[in-house]
């Protein structure tokens, strides 16, 4: 699976005074894309930690805002994976719009770098095999 694409709303509770996406809240759907990205190849986080003994944790990101997006706007958040080594990944994502003719228009841009933290060591730690193979096809 090269991209994954996950559609949000934007509601009232995502935005400031002013009905602009607050910047925070960006991250909180790229957070939802990649477990629903996750999710759609059966791959559960709790189940991941009960039965490997990893929690995927947030490394490091770097985020352009280079749009706003508005309250009430239909938006998707589309994921890649850009790197992918022993003990973590690093996904691109975009928060695009579309208008009535498909046209996108990117709003957001961000890179989020994720690493296999093994629960008893407390550390970055391979990922198991499975799920390592899940992303490299």
């Amino acid at each position: 699976m090269s991209e994954f694409i996950w559609p949000v709303r934007v509601y009232y509770e995502d935005t400031d005074s002013g009905g602009v996406v607050y910047h925070s809240n960006y991250l909180n759907f790229m957070e939802r894309a990649r477990t629903e990205w996750l999710r759609s190849m059966q791959l559960e986080q709790d189940d991941i930690a009960n039965e490997y003994g990893i929690l995927f944790v947030v490394h490091s990101l770097s985020i352009d805002y280079l749009k706003p997006a508005l309250f009430n706007e239909a938006l998707l958040v589309k994921t890649s994976v850009q790197k992918l080594s022993r003990a973590s990944i690093v996904f691109e994502q975009l928060i695009v719009r579309s208008d009535n003719e498909g046209n996108e228009q990117v709003l957001t841009k961000g890179m989020v770098k994720v690493v296999s933290l093994g629960i008893k060591q407390n550390k970055p730690v391979p990922l198991p095999k499975p799920v390592y193979e899940q992303f490299a096809n």
